[in-house]
């Protein structure tokens, strides 16, 4: 039997992502050779049918999901992106206000445990690479689910590990010894790379990561994996009222 690998804390980890906020975009690329940009695009695609949707995407960062989001689907009526991250909101919002739909994206200092907007309020949340770095993954599906429309989507794109032993193997050692020290080079951080890769490798995965969301109360769960599971997008749904 396996040992279970313990898990890094998560405690202020806002923190970190600030020291490493002026080259997180640049080292994003570099180690996923520009995969993540094409994965936000595809989780677009999971977006609801409705249109001129309030979308809300948590753990924002650097603005990146609200830009794939927008470049996709450009009629959605508003999106708000939060994340704790004050210099990387600082980072999305410059991004953001050279781009022609600016004034339909609102960027704000905020928690996924506590998110500040009214019940039924959105069409559709989206977190990504975000989720297995929430301090209580329970409080984040509930505040998710709170937040969202009836009939309203979750969709979480995450890294995750291969099931197929072989890609296994080599995603793990890309993970544990080059990452850090790709990371590390490019943000003088390799901590918060080490950090990166011991959250993937302990954070609940497929099935037992839908199980969590259908704990919380979304229905309709799916895991869709990415290039044989290096990533993966999760969907749930808020279910609607049944009239009689």
């Amino acid at each position: 039997m396996t040992e279970e690998l313990q898990g890094p804390s998560r405690k202020e980890i806002w923190k970190m992502f600030n020291q490493i906020s002026p080259t997180y975009d640049v080292a994003n690329r570099v180690f996923t050779f520009g995969l993540d940009q094409l994965w936000r695009k595809k989780m677009c695609a999971f977006l609801p049918p409705r249109k001129e949707m309030h979308v809300l995407d948590c753990a924002t960062g650097t603005g990146d999901q609200i830009i794939a989001l927008m470049a996709k689907r450009p009629d959605i009526a508003h999106v708000t992106g939060i994340d704790l991250a004050d210099e990387m909101v600082e980072i999305g919002k410059q991004k953001i206000a050279k781009k022609p739909y600016a004034s339909k994206v609102s960027m704000e200092i905020a928690s996924a445990l506590s998110i500040p907007y009214p019940d039924n309020h959105f069409d559709a949340v989206t977190i990504s690479f975000g989720i297995r770095n929430v301090t209580d993954m329970m409080t984040a599906f509930h505040e998710f689910l709170r937040v969202l429309k009836p009939g309203g989507r979750l969709l979480i794109l995450e890294g995750t590990v291969p099931e197929k032993k072989w890609l296994r193997s080599i995603h793990l050692f890309y993970l544990r010894h080059l990452l850090p020290n790709i990371g590390g080079v490019i943000s003088k951080n390799v901590d918060a790379y080490r950090y990166l890769n011991k959250t993937i490798e302990t954070f609940p995965q497929g099935e037992k990561f839908t199980e969590k969301m259908q704990a919380a109360g979304f229905h309709h769960t799916h895991c869709y994996p990415l290039l044989g599971g290096i990533s993966t997008i999760y969907q749930g749904e808020k279910d609607a009222p049944v009239h009689h």
